[in-house]
């Protein structure tokens, strides 16, 4: 019997449906704050070591997301007193979102996260 028929790409995209949820609930948090982000997070952190080394990849840059993403937000909502807080929560938004976007792409070609441990995207 030919086994020929069985063999997957290392980098199989059929593989990385918890990854691709965890970005959903990202970018779906910013309409539902809070919870959502937070099961993203745990959903990551669970997966994260028991994934192929692409997909870690993945789930370290979402982590990652995450916390820096607090970071900035908390940041923001401070400084919203002094209206250059609007801004940041503006710019926030627009580097998760990218951040989801490009992690989304990657995924769904089977490609790993080229820098996961960046602060940009």
């Amino acid at each position: 019997m030919s086994e020929s028929g069985s063999i997957v790409s290392a980098n199989d995209p059929a593989h990385s449906g918890t990854a691709k949820v965890v970005y959903v609930l990202y970018l779906i948090g910013w309409i539902i704050p809070g919870i959502v982000q937070i099961i993203g997070v745990i959903l990551a952190y669970v997966n994260r070591d028991s994934s192929p080394a692409w997909l870690q990849t993945h789930y370290e840059m979402q982590i990652r997301t995450f916390w820096i993403g607090l970071l900035f937000g908390v940041i923001s909502l401070l400084t919203t007193m002094i209206y250059i807080g609007w801004l940041l929560v503006v710019l926030t938004v627009i580097w998760w979102t990218i951040r989801c976007i490009k992690g989304l792409k990657l995924i769904f070609e089977g490609s790993p996260y080229d820098d996961p441990t960046t602060w940009l995207w």
